[in-house]
C-alpha cells in the first residue's frame, strides 16, 4: 500500500536488539518487493519464520485451458457455479495468460491451512458473503462489495460467517497490484481528482499474537506446485510490524465515479494497476449532461487488450440478458458495444445503478473448459437485429 502504518509493539530503531520478556530476542523479518528498492514491512515473530518442520508436495497446478479457440465474444455465467470447497482449493479458473488469472469460487467451508502465493498479489472481490481475512499481519472483517488486496509473500486464511453464502471473484496476478500512478503525488499520498483516498482504505487490525506449539499448515503456491510446509509454531506468532506493505480492504461503494458532459472512457473507472492488465469498478452515477448526450458507451475495437466484465448488481445499461455473476469476455479483434436499442433507449436517462468489476488485460486471454460449460453459446450473435 502507498502510506505508512504499524500495529502492535516494535522496537524504537529498526535492525536493533528488540527482547522478549525472557530476554530472548524476537526475530526481525522484513517483507519487500523490487529486491530492496520496493515498499516494505518488518515484523517482529516470538518464533524464527524460518523454522520449518517439513515440506511435501500437494500437488502440481494446472489449469485446463482449451485447445483451440476461434475468436468470438462470450458470456459466461457463472451463478450457476455450485457451491464448494474453501477460499483457494474450491476455485475455478475461468481464463488467464502469463500475466493473471480470474477465477469464481463460492466456499462453503474455512480454511483449515494458511496460505501464500510466492509469485505476485492477489485481489479477491465479494460479491457475497461476510467473514474475517486472518493473517500475520492482522484480521480484516469483510463484506460484500470489498475489495481484498493481498501483497506476494502474505500468509492469509479466509474464515467465512457460518451460515452466509459467499461468491468470490478472484484476479491472481504473476506481479503487484497498486493504485494507478496519475492517483497518487511524489510523496505516495493520493491526489485530489483521485477517486478514493487513503480514508477509503482498510487497514489490518486487531492483531492477535498466537505463541502455540503444534503442527500448523502453510501452503505456498510457486513454480506450478502447491507445497505444504509444517511448522512447530504458529504463523500468527506476530508481536508488531510496520510499513507500507500490508494486505487491505477497499469497498467498491467507496469508489467515487468520475462524471463529465459527454461520454467519459473506461479509463475514468481505474481502481487498480496490475503488470499487463488494470481493474476497473463500475458504480451507480449520475450520466453525461450534455443536451445532446448520448449515455451509453460508443462502440469501440479493443485492439490492445481483452475486456472482463463482472456483474455484480443492478440494471446492466448497454447489456441485455445479462444476469447477476455473468461475465462477458470482449476479446481484442473485434468490435463491441451496446446491444441494439440501448444506445438510442440510454438517451435522457439520468442516472445508472449498475456495479461492476472490469479486467482488461493487455495479452489475449486463454479461455478453460471449466468456462466452456457455463456459456451463453448466443452471445456473439445478440448484436443481430431481430
Amino acid at each position: 500500500m502507498t502510506y505508512y502504518y504499524k500495529l502492535g509493539t516494535i522496537p524504537h530503531k529498526r535492525h536493533t536488539q528488540y527482547r522478549q520478556p525472557d530476554g530472548s530476542l524476537f526475530h526481525e523479518e522484513l517483507m519487500g518487493i523490487h529486491g530492496f528498492a520496493g515498499i516494505q514491512s518488518i515484523l517482529y515473530h516470538v518464533h524464527p519464520p524460518t523454522e520449518v518442520l517439513k515440506t511435501e508436495v500437494v500437488r502440481k497446478v494446472e489449469i485446463d485451458f482449451e485447445d483451440q479457440e476461434h475468436l468470438h465474444h462470450r458470456h459466461l455465467r457463472s451463478a450457476e457455479l455450485k457451491p464448494g470447497g474453501d477460499a483457494v482449493d474450491g476455485r475455478v479458473a475461468l481464463m488467464g495468460n502469463r500475466d493473471v488469472v480470474l477465477s469464481v469460487v463460492r466456499p462453503t467451508e474455512s480454511m483449515s491451512y494458511w496460505y501464500r502465493f510466492a509469485h505476485g498479489d492477489e485481489v479477491i472481490f465479494v460479491h457475497d458473503g461476510e467473514g474475517l481475512l486472518e493473517s500475520q499481519f492482522g484480521g480484516i472483517r469483510y463484506r460484500p462489495g470489498d475489495y481484498l488486496v493481498l501483497p506476494t509473500g502474505t500468509i492469509w486464511r479466509l474464515l467465512p460467517d457460518q451460515g452466509v453464502d459467499q461468491r468470490l471473484f478472484v484476479i491472481e496476478a504473476f506481479g503487484h497490484i497498486e493504485p494507478p500512478k496519475r492517483y497518487i503525488n511524489n510523496y505516495g499520498q493520493f491526489l485530489e481528482h483521485s477517486p478514493y483516498c487513503e480514508r477509503d482504505i482498510r487497514p489490518p487490525e486487531d492483531l492477535v499474537t498466537l505463541d502455540e506449539s503444534g503442527e500448523f499448515e502453510v501452503r505456498v503456491k510457486a513454480r506450478g506446485l502447491i507445497t505444504r510446509y509444517v511448522y512447530g509454531h504458529h504463523p500468527l506468532d506476530v508481536v508488531g510490524w510496520d510499513g507500507h506493505l500490508w494486505p487491505y480492504a477497499f469497498n467498491i461503494e467507496d469508489f467515487e465515479p468520475i462524471t463529465g458532459r459527454i461520454h467519459q472512457p473506461p479509463p475514468v473507472h481505474q481502481t487498480f494497476d496490475g503488470p499487463g492488465f488494470v481493474i476497473c469498478s463500475f458504480v451507480p452515477r449520475l450520466f453525461d449532461y450534455h443536451p445532446d448526450a448520448i449515455p451509453a458507451p460508443y462502440n469501440h475495437s479493443n485492439v490492445d487488450s481483452d475486456e472482463v466484465l463482472y456483474y455484480v448488481e443492478g440494471d446492466f445499461m448497454s447489456r441485455k440478458g445479462i444476469d447477476r455473476a455473468s461475465l462477458t469476455i470482449h476479446p481484442n479483434g473485434v468490435p463491441h458495444g451496446p446491444h441494439p436499442g440501448t444506445y438510442e433507449g440510454s438517451i435522457g436517462k439520468a442516472k445508472t445503478d449498475e456495479l461492476a468489476v472490469m479486467v482488461d488485460t493487455f495479452r489475449p486471454l486463454k479461455i478453460t473448459r471449466a468456462a466452456r460449460q457455463m456459456e451463453d453459446e448466443n452471445y456473439a450473435y445478440s448484436w443481430l437485429l431481430h
